[in-house]
């Protein structure tokens, strides 16, 4: 995982003019497809996290050169947060992540697939974690690698899982599979959203295996309607 820094504003300008500069059939700009998986809805789970019982010891940034503002929350049954989303493309390398479409591409992730191989962010929605600090340690409450993530933003949902680990002090980033499904722009150098994302990590979970997404689906589904009945 990296994140975002000020440093990338001429990136992103530039990025913006060349596309303004192109007919609209020129951009290479693609619809991703609507995500809303599963049969609980955003709403359901979000009047569920209306408020928050903070279990991190601090707070977090959602960049560099951002003010530590968002806490990590408790509910029964999950742990979250609401937060922006940067582009990990991090793992194998694809036609859309590798290091000259990432600035701050690695060819490894946290947590690997069933073959032993990194796991692969233009095809897996997948959530980062902060890394063990003084602020949280996630693996104290139930987090693990393979575990179910539901991310909501723009009243969709799109089940992940908890992928890669990254920065101590940032929190707020996914797989660019997880962003182009919910109609983020997945691009890791320009890409993401500000803010408006929530990740809803159900504790004790684990998909196997773990680059299998209908199988977090199915899994996501069955925790989702869970956490409403005990939240």
């Amino acid at each position: 995982m990296r994140s975002r820094t000020l440093t990338l504003a001429a990136v992103a300008g530039a990025a913006l003019l060349a596309t303004a500069a192109l007919p609209a059939s020129a951009s290479g700009s693609v619809t991703p497809r609507s995500a809303q998986e599963g049969s609980v809805s955003a709403a359901d789970l979000l009047a569920k996290v209306t408020s928050c019982s903070q279990i991190s010891s601090g707070k977090y940034k959602t960049d560099d050169e951002t003010s530590a503002t968002i806490p990590v929350c408790g509910k029964n049954g999950a742990v979250f947060w609401k937060a922006d989303m940067d582009i990990d493309c991090d793992g194998q390398v694809t036609s859309k992540c590798n290091g000259d479409a990432d600035p701050w591409f690695q060819d490894d992730t946290a947590f690997h697939q069933s073959d032993g191989k990194p796991l692969r962010a233009e095809s897996l929605p997948y959530v980062v974690v902060p890394s063990t600090s003084s602020i949280w340690k996630y693996t104290s409450y139930g987090i693990k690698g393979g575990g179910v993530v539901a991310v909501i933003y723009n009243n969709k949902v799109e089940y992940a899982v908890v992928g890669d680990t990254g920065p101590t002090k940032i929190i707020g980033e996914a797989s660019y599979a997880t962003a182009k499904a919910l109609g983020i722009d997945p691009d890791p150098a320009t890409g993401g959203a500000d803010s408006g994302v929530t990740y809803i990590l159900f504790k004790n979970s684990q998909v196997s295996p773990i680059e299998s997404h209908s199988a977090a689906v199915s899994l996501g589904d069955s925790l989702a309607k869970q956490f409403l009945r005990n939240n």
